[in-house]
């Protein structure tokens, strides 16, 4: 069964990266996806005084995440992203909470890479890393003030992250049992005291907001299940 799963989530890394090469980083153009947070955010749980959309752009004025309504367990996530000086954000999956999310989810780092905070920074707090567990690799991240393209695959304990067409980061989270010490011997947060291995899959996809005191955009969020 294992083999038969691993198989699958090849297969959908295969074609996901296919479409992207021929369609500009955008997997959206077949059939099954549908906006995340709907029409209007209509499908979104969030603070209107905080989370705005002008215009197909979405940000957010201070540090609260913006959630969706339903709950997701295998599927592809496909947004553009746009960094400001010191942006420190995420893109949250397999959230069984909204209120005290961080060690129940698995976060996928946003981060201006550019600047002196992230720069300096342990890999896995830079863009494109699993926070906390595993730093990306192969990374071609546009600078602050450009769009940048996320495609995000969960499949089971899988998840595949590519960056602007290019795959970044490849995680089993059935290999990261410990609360304490990641595989590759780097220390995890003390918050993220939930082993990664033992998160559920059903859950809420969240994004977050103004981190770090510096803003963070999104726009053209599509979702397609798996």
């Amino acid at each position: 069964m294992k083999n038969l799963l691993l198989v699958c989530f090849t297969l959908v890394c295969l074609i996901s990266n296919k479409a992207i090469s021929q369609n500009n980083y955008s997997t959206t153009n077949s059939k099954g996806w549908k906006n995340l947070f709907g029409k209007n955010l209509e499908f979104a749980q969030y603070d209107p005084a905080i989370w705005k959309d002008s215009s197909g752009v979405l940000t957010a004025s201070k540090d609260e995440s913006i959630w969706s309504k339903d709950m997701y367990d295998n599927f592809i996530l496909d947004l553009d992203f746009q960094t400001a000086d010191g942006t420190n954000s995420g893109v949250i999956v397999h959230a069984t909470e909204t209120k005290e999310w961080i060690p129940h989810s698995v976060e996928i780092q946003i981060a201006d890479d550019y600047s002196s905070t992230w720069s300096k920074a342990e890999a896995s707090w830079q863009c494109g890393a699993i926070f906390g567990h595993k730093p990306a690799t192969n990374k071609d991240l546009k600078k602050p003030g450009e769009w940048n393209h996320y495609t995000i695959t969960c499949i089971d304990k899988k998840i595949m992250i590519e960056l602007n067409g290019t795959v970044v980061n490849d995680c089993n989270m059935d290999d990261f049992t410990s609360s304490k010490i990641n595989p590759d011997g780097t220390k995890i947060p003390g918050w993220l005291y939930n082993p990664m291995s033992t998160l559920a899959l059903h859950g809420y996809i969240g994004l977050q907001g103004k981190h770090a005191g510096a803003p963070i955009y999104f726009k053209n969020i599509k979702i397609k299940t798996l």
